[in-house]
């Protein structure tokens, strides 16, 4: 419910802060007072439209601020947490006007759209009035109603879920058809390509690796002739070790014949051939090593011309090649079992189709029977509010034509205000007065199906009095056992039958040159005579107070 609501230099109020709690409330004052600038505020801190006129003259800004309190299951609490908003113990609304049209929103102190604002401000007031262009005039809310009041959501989801998962395997169908379509006007190019690219056969990172064993290969091949004339001149003909070992024999021989002259050559001439003999070696394992097969090479770099060239053909990089390989196959597998995976789909849409409209036909035949229920309750409040020659309908187009996730049936409430008038929609037929009754009828015969937290009636008793606004009076009081109810009124018999009474006043500062509106929770002397004000008028009289105390007695 509306526990708090603040409200800072909006209009003719500079500073207003009123506390709710549950059951009737209402607000009385004179014509003039401010009661519209109240409405106007609680509206724009629900998400309404901004206005720059709405802010106190002399002000660059003005705010309004409405604090609820709710249920942890109430669907507003997982609104939030869905749009990632901190869900607190109370739930606070805060909208700022500028003097220059623009507003910002809050919700529990984090900033949100407008629109965000105002989609969470239906989930917490409704806010009926003769000139009233939201809560249950729209035609779209009437079919929720319907589901509402008939306990039909469950089947009503049900159905929502049978259109998904109907439309979702329909669309399959589409994207497949198309994509078999695509595939049977280049059937030809597609099979030979296949062909080509399933003889090619494409592996995931050869060319690199090819790239890699050409470059070496090249590479070997031109040290090539450098190795050979290497080998030749260590063991060719050329060769310097047979004349070295002959010489270093020779030497050996000789040195026994004279002692230590000829040690240090026999040794360096030893460690030349050792070095001599391990380059042989090392040249015999670089010549093994660097020994490869031209047609080897030639291979390799006919391979990689055909996958180039089969990468310029088909515009996509070598190493994407192997992909696409494997997608020309599915392509052509999808082509060859078309027929078959097509009729398969068709064989589950046609399945899906007849569930769904079994389901849409169940919850149309169900909805009529809640709507007609609907009617009787809605009419029996009628006759004690002066609405006894009226009608209420509940006009229900069904067909597969407008079939949809809300199943077929296409719902809005519709009036006959006299017998004999042609019925239409209640938003257009009813006068301002009727259609605020109508409202309260159809609340009153709603008002245990569930429904928003806090109901907000502004002069729906105007145009009416006696036993009228006494049954209006009555019925606000029944609505409020069950949901929070405001009510602006300027019936006495309204009034009377409030748990809490606020009296609305202006007050005229002539120094300063301002005026200002105050809302303020008013006792129970001072509640007989505002009563008896709204009796008698400006001159309240001694009749009027006993007529006033009549009314509060009866209560």
């Amino acid at each position: 419910m509306l526990s708090q609501l603040s409200i800072r230099n909006i209009v003719l109020i500079e500073r207003l802060d009123l506390e709710f709690i549950d059951g009737l409330s209402v607000l009385t004052g004179e014509t003039g007072a401010g009661k519209s600038i109240l409405l106007d505020g609680l509206a724009l801190a629900l998400g309404a439209r901004g206005d720059g006129g709405l802010v106190r003259n002399g002000a660059d800004q003005g705010s309004i601020t409405a604090v609820f309190e709710l249920s942890p299951s109430h669907p507003a609490r997982e609104f939030c947490r869905e749009n990632e908003i901190p869900d607190e113990d109370s739930l606070i609304l805060r909208r700022v006007q500028s003097g220059d049209g623009r507003t910002r929103a809050f919700i529990n102190d984090t900033a949100v759209s407008a629109t965000l604002l105002r989609q969470l401000g239906k989930m917490l007031v409704e806010i009926h009035g003769q000139h009233d262009d939201r809560a249950m005039l729209e035609p779209q809310t009437h079919r929720l109603v319907i589901d509402i009041f008939g306990d039909l959501e469950r089947k009503s989801d049900a159905v929502s879920k049978a259109w998904k998962s109907w439309r979702e395997v329909l669309r399959e169908l589409d994207v497949f058809q198309a994509k078999i379509e695509a595939a049977q006007r280049e059937g030809d190019y597609l099979r030979s390509s296949s062909v080509e690219l399933e003889k090619l056969a494409p592996e995931p990172g050869e060319e690199t690796k090819l790239d890699e064993n050409r470059r070496s290969m090249m590479g070997i091949e031109q040290i090539a002739t450098d190795l050979s004339e290497a080998h030749d001149i260590l063991s060719g003909k050329a060769s310097p070790i047979p004349t070295l070992s002959s010489l270093t024999r020779r030497l050996v021989q000789k040195q026994e014949q004279v002692p230590g002259l000829l040690d240090e050559t026999v040794e360096a001439l030893d460690q030349a051939l050792n070095a001599l003999y391990s380059a042989q070696d090392s040249l015999e394992v670089a010549r093994r090593d660097s020994d490869f097969d031209p047609a080897e090479l030639e291979q390799i770099e006919e391979r990689l011309f055909a996958l180039r060239a089969a990468s310029r053909k088909y515009s996509v990089a070598v190493e994407n090649l192997p992909d696409l390989a494997v997608k020309m196959r599915e392509d052509l597998a999808d082509l060859d079992a078309g027929e078959e995976k097509v009729d398969a789909l068709l064989a589950k849409c046609s399945e899906l189709e007849q569930r769904y409209f079994e389901l849409a036909e169940d919850l149309s035949k169900k909805r009529k029977v809640a709507g007609e229920q609907l009617c009787k309750r809605v009419m029996k409040e009628f006759p004690s509010l002066k609405l006894e020659a009226a009608e209420f309908i509940v006009e229900q187009n069904s067909s597969r034509d407008v079939a949809g996730t809300h199943g077929m049936d296409e719902i809005e409430f519709w009036v006959r205000t006299n017998p004999g008038t042609k019925a239409g929609p209640m938003a257009k037929v009813a006068s301002g007065g009727e259609l605020s009754r109508f409202l309260l009828s159809l609340k009153v015969a709603i008002f245990d199906k569930g429904t928003v937290p806090t109901l907000v009636f502004d002069e729906i008793d105007t145009g009416v009095g006696g036993a009228v606004a006494d049954a209006i009076g009555q019925r606000l009081a029944r609505l409020s056992n069950g949901v929070q109810v405001l009510s602006v009124t300027h019936a006495p018999q309204v009034a009377a039958r409030a748990d809490h009474h606020f009296l609305i006043s202006k007050q005229t500062d002539k120094k300063a040159d301002h005026v200002t509106t105050s809302v303020e929770p008013i006792a129970d002397d001072i509640r007989q005579e505002e009563i008896a004000r709204m009796l008698s008028g400006a001159s309240i009289s001694d009749e009027a107070r006993a007529a006033a105390s009549q009314l509060l007695a009866q209560q």
